[in-house]
C-alpha cells in the first residue's frame, strides 16, 4: 500500500516579497502574516526580529551582532493516493513546514538548518477542529475518539520514511511549538548553552499524545533571555543529534513568530520563573509592531478542517482505514 502514495515538495522562500500559495493553509502563522495592507512590513518586521534573536545567542565571533542571517524556505508537501493509477493526480496539499537556512557572512557560507518548526496539516485541522467537536457535541464530559491521531500519525511517518523526504532533507524535523496554558511547568537542574534551562509540565497533554502517535517526543527549554519555555518535539537526541546553529535557527524563527502570536507568554514583562503557568490573559506583555489576526485564524482552522474531511477523509475513507490498520515502518 505504500507503494500507493506518492509525496511531492515544492519549496517557496519566506522573504519580504513572499505570497502565499493558492493552496497554503491560510490559517497557517506565515500565511497569515502575508495578508492585508501591512504584509510587506510584517515580512519585513519578522525577518529583522529573526535574525536580531538568532545573533544574540550566536554571539562568539560575532562582536557586532550581524555575523548571520536566517533563509527561510516553505516546505508544501503534497500527497497522492493511487499514484501509480493512470489520470490520478489529484494531489492532496498534507502537511506545511519551514526550512531554517543560515548566511554567515563572515566566510560567505550558507549552512543548511533545521526542517520542521512550524507545523501546519489539513487533516490535524481535521483531527481537532471537526471530528473531536463532533465527538464531544451534547456530550457532559470531555472524552477522545477511539484511535484519535493514528491515520495523522501513521501518514507523517510515511512521509518521513519516503524518498521524497531523504532526498530533500538530511536530518529528521524538529516541530517548535509554543507552551500550554492549562499545564504547569517546573523548572529542572538542567541548562543547556543555546536551548536554555530545562522545564517539566506537570502532565502530559492531548497535543503532546498526537505528536506521539507522529513518532515524536517533546522536551521544554526557554532559551537564555527568553520568557517563557518553548516546546521541542523530535526524533533521536536533540542535545546531541543537532548543531548549535541549527538549534539556534529554530530557536530564533519560532520564539519571533510566538512573540506576534502569543505575546501574552512569549513577550510578557516577566520571565518565567521555577513554577510556571503561561497565561493568555496575562496584561502585563508588550505587543510587536506586526499584524497579526488570531481570531480569524482560529475560525478558519474549523473551515479548512471540513475542507479535509471533505477532499480527502470521506473520499478515501475505507483505503486510509485500511492501510493505517495495517502501517508499520
Amino acid at each position: 500500500m505504500n507503494n500507493d502514495f506518492r509525496f511531492t515538495i515544492k519549496k517557496i522562500c519566506f522573504d519580504e516579497n513572499y505570497h502565499p500559495l493558492d493552496n497554503t493553509r491560510i490559517t497557517t502563522n506565515f500565511a497569515n502574516l502575508a495578508r492585508g495592507n501591512n504584509r510587506q512590513e510584517n515580512l519585513r518586521n519578522t525577518l529583522k526580529m529573526i535574525d536580531n534573536r538568532f545573533n544574540a545567542l550566536a554571539h562568539w565571533d560575532n562582536p557586532k551582532g550581524d555575523r548571520y542571517s536566517v533563509e527561510l524556505e516553505i516546505i508544501s508537501v503534497d500527497m497522492n493516493i493511487n499514484a501509480d493509477i493512470k489520470g490520478n493526480d489529484n494531489a492532496f496539499p498534507m502537511i506545511e513546514i519551514l526550512k531554517t537556512n543560515i548566511v554567515d557572512h563572515k566566510t560567505n557560507q550558507r549552512i543548511e538548518g533545521i526542517v520542521g518548526n512550524n507545523f501546519s496539516s489539513y487533516v490535524r485541522d481535521y483531527d481537532f477542529s471537526v471530528l473531536l467537536l463532533e465527538h464531544n457535541k451534547d456530550k457532559a464530559s470531555f472524552s477522545i475518539p477511539d484511535n484519535f491521531g493514528n491515520l495523522h500519525g501513521n501518514l507523517f511517518k510515511c512521509f518521513l520514511n519516503s524518498e521524497a523526504y531523504k532526498e530533500h532533507f538530511h536530518k529528521p524535523p524538529v516541530i517548535c511549538l509554543s507552551v500550554s496554558d492549562n499545564k504547569t511547568y517546573h523548572r529542572t537542574e538542567n541548562k543547556h548553552p543555546v536551548l536554555g534551562v530545562e522545564y517539566q509540565p506537570n502532565e502530559s497533554s492531548l497535543t503532546e499524545q498526537y505528536f506521539k502517535k507522529m513518532g515524536l517526543q517533546v522536551r521544554y527549554f526557554m532559551p537564555p533571555n527568553s520568557v517563557s519555555p518553548l516546546a521541542f518535539f523530535f526524533y533521536g537526541d536533540l542535545l546531541s543529534d543537532y548543531t548549535n546553529l541549527e538549534l539556534i535557527s529554530t530557536i530564533s524563527t519560532m520564539e519571533s513568530f510566538q512573540k506576534i502570536y502569543r505575546p501574552e507568554i512569549y513577550n510578557a514583562n516577566s520571565a518565567a520563573g521555577q513554577c510556571y503557568k503561561p497565561n493568555l490573559k496575562n496584561q502585563d506583555h508588550s505587543l510587536t509592531q506586526i499584524v497579526y489576526d488570531r481570531e480569524e485564524r482560529s475560525r478558519l482552522a474549523i473551515e479548512q478542517g471540513k475542507f479535509a474531511e471533505e477532499q480527502f477523509i470521506k473520499p478515501y475513507q475505507a483505503i486510509l482505514d485500511q492501510w493505517s490498520a495495517n502501517y508499520v515502518l
